[in-house]
């Protein structure tokens, strides 16, 4: 049935005061565990002094959040505003040659945080993929661009090129394995798009340009080749109507959910309670469940706010890049579960969608989600979690195109079409909150444990049965209902803007 469909007012107002109450109870369990467990020995390393006036300490499990405000707080700003104010003076002088100056700023950052040795393995790279970008074979840049990452991913390659780089600081695995994965992936990028050019083949200081444009290249997001190329080759540098203003906001917003954060983890230890199963078994099954889901919310504002300070340069130098991720409070399909969009939007254009096409067939889905997934662990670096986690979603997006299937065959789909589209809506949305838990416990694998994933499945789905399963599936029921209401008004609006275009 359509997205459109409309339920009552009434009925979306109970659904809206049964999530907050079920968000409110669940998260008061895990304030006060919280505050009983500040002391406990077993939390010493996750628990550092906070806010004495309040009484309260902070939870710093999370090594990038602490590694972004302290030791590398300061490497960020004087970098980023060194490119923002060098770009500002090329786009007021020389717009067409703005690509160039983001480029030898980008390079000498990268010599001058990283070193000679280090910046010579990432051009041997890219001089290897843009040899092989010439040939023009895409099958050849995809064996190339993988083997090439397999040899920072993989043991011993990774440790052997690592080795070459003399001297250490805290942060120089963390640039030095971002910097080059994300390399890899844009140079992959680059061939490929150069392997469908019908005339020619890009130039060397095209890739260079793309590679080193600095406020993407240790920490993404990832633009593939067409676009950054093309938005960066605009010699006319308008601003559209209150863009400026919107990148305002978005800074504060990004400001704001930082001290967001910050507040948070002084009274709700979301990081480190699942460092101790034992304490762990006390918690009750809302508890646990608004842990799981915690963890999961937590990562995205990450990731968001991550991503949001690189898209607001990016913006800034005149340029549209990957839009954060989605929400995962408003998610319940596989299909759009990611944390990286830059990522994403490079495995669909290059894997997924070339390969499952219009993800229609069973078959051609299956393999376009293995290879979609066999890519993404060699990206996150092949282990037994990533494993896991990578079986996890890729059952995950299949099973829900299985299901899709079978209810599109007889008597289900006669039987539908009998029920009024709001009797649809309700009966999809149940089947939605059972496919919302399967998201939250496949992804917590990666996030933060198998112990910790295998204790909260057990205790919802089997000691919890039947009042906590089925309790716990109703609100995120209702949950999802809001979720489906948002994107209803979402269409409708849509809806509304392309008819006064056109008229």
């Amino acid at each position: 049935m359509g997205v459109k469909t409309m339920l009552p007012s009434y009925e979306l107002g109970f659904y809206a005061l049964t999530v907050t109450c079920a968000v409110l109870y669940s998260g008061s369990g895990i304030f006060e565990a919280s505050r009983d467990s500040m002391n406990r020995k077993a939390f010493r390393e996750g628990i550092k002094p906070g806010w004495h006036y309040f009484g309260r300490k902070m939870d710093v499990a999370d090594f990038e959040w602490v590694m972004w405000f302290t030791s590398f707080r300061n490497v960020i700003i004087f970098a980023l505003s060194g490119h923002v104010l060098f770009g500002k003076i090329c786009s007021m002088t020389v717009p067409q040659h703005r690509a160039v100056v983001y480029m030898l700023y980008g390079v000498l950052a990268v010599l001058g945080s990283m070193g000679l040795v280090y910046l010579m393995i990432i051009l041997s790279h890219c001089l290897v993929l843009y040899s092989v970008a010439l040939a023009k074979q895409k099958w050849l840049c995809y064996v190339a661009g993988l083997c090439c990452l397999a040899s920072f991913k993989v043991e011993p390659f990774s440790s052997w090129q690592s080795g070459f780089v003399t001297g250490a600081f805290d942060l120089q695995d963390v640039l030095f394995y971002g910097g080059s994965g994300f390399t890899i992936m844009r140079c992959m990028s680059f061939a490929l798009e150069s392997s469908e050019r019908k005339e020619g083949i890009y130039s060397i200081f095209d890739l260079l340009k793309y590679n080193f444009y600095l406020p993407f290249f240790f920490f993404g997001p990832v633009m593939t080749f067409d676009q950054f190329h093309a938005q960066v080759s605009t010699r006319e540098l308008r601003r559209k109507d209150d863009e400026m203003r919107n990148i305002r906001v978005h800074a504060l917003l990004h400001v704001g959910a930082i001290i967001a954060v910050d507040i948070f983890f002084h009274f709700f230890y979301i990081l480190t309670l699942p460092s101790d199963l034992k304490f762990m078994n006390r918690l009750s099954d809302w508890s646990l469940a608004g842990l799981a889901y915690s963890n999961l919310v937590y990562d995205w504002v990450k990731a968001a706010v991550m991503f949001g300070v690189i898209n607001t340069i990016a913006r800034l130098d005149h340029l549209d890049p990957p839009q954060p991720p989605k929400c995962i409070t408003m998610l319940y399909v596989f299909a759009e579960t990611h944390f990286d969009r830059g990522i994403n939007d490079w495995l669909c254009k290059y894997v997924y969608d070339h390969i499952g096409e219009d993800h229609d067939n069973i078959m051609k889905e299956l393999v376009a989600t293995i290879a979609t997934f066999a890519v993404t662990t060699l990206w996150l670096g092949p282990c037994e979690i990533v494993y896991i986690w990578s079986v996890f979603n890729c059952f995950g997006l299949n099973f829900e195109l299985w299901v899709q299937k079978f209810f599109q065959q007889e008597p289900f789909a006669k039987l539908e079409a009998k029920m009024s589209e709001a009797m649809s809506r309700r009966i999809r949305a149940v089947f939605g909150a059972a496919n919302f838990w399967a998201i939250v416990l496949y992804n917590i694998l990666a996030l933060n444990s198998l112990e910790f994933a295998l204790l909260v499945t057990k205790r919802l789905l089997l000691t919890g049965f039947p009042v906590s399963t089925l309790s716990i599936w109703f609100i995120t029921y209702c949950g999802v209902q809001l979720i489906k209401e948002r994107e209803r008004v979402l269409a409708v609006e849509e809806e509304k803007s392309a008819k006064a275009k056109v008229e």
